[in-house]
């Protein structure tokens, strides 16, 4: 690679790290194409771009971006997945994906700048994804009417019955 080349890649990184709002490290030894290939198109389902990247490339475009304090983990050979608007997706796709493979290692993340350590990784797995808490959200915002709406039909059905059962006996 020729310095143009390392600028270009550089600047692409950057823009890359300053958009994600979420980063996961991975360590891929002893992981085989076909595995990686998998694990990809896994992510990429979830939106969920993993890349692997020059480290000495990586750390310089993570300056500047809320991706920092990941410089220091970017060591030997190494994998980021960047979320960009689903901030679990990553963390849940790649703890999936390590419970069948463990040869992929979790090492660190960053979620809206904060270091994740391993242990965090996994509590942020845990949680449920963006579309089943908007799922949760909108069914909890539709409760309401629809109870409003019982009780007021209630009444109505009531007196109804009331008067088929006098029409009835008369």
């Amino acid at each position: 690679m020729n310095r143009d080349e390392k600028k270009a890649a550089i600047d692409e990184l950057h823009d890359k790290f300053s958009r994600a709002k979420t980063a996961v490290i991975t360590g891929y030894s002893g992981i085989n194409v076909e595995q990686i290939t998998e694990l990809r198109s896994k992510l990429r389902q979830s939106k969920v771009e993993y890349r692997v990247v020059k480290n000495t490339l990586a750390r310089k475009a993570a300056e500047g971006t809320g991706l920092a304090p990941l410089m220091e983990h970017f060591v030997g050979p190494v994998g980021i997945a960047l979320g960009y608007d689903d901030v679990v997706a990553p963390a849940k796709v790649l703890s999936d994906f390590s419970k069948t493979q463990a040869k992929l290692e979790l090492k660190v993340g960053v979620l809206d700048g904060k270091l994740l350590k391993q242990a965090d990784i996994k509590a942020l797995a845990s949680l449920p994804s963006l579309n089943s808490l908007r799922g949760k959200i909108v069914g909890l915002l539709q409760a309401p009417p629809s109870r409003i709406v019982g009780v007021l039909k209630a009444p109505a059905g009531q007196i109804a019955r009331v008067l088929k059962a006098k029409a009835d006996k008369g």
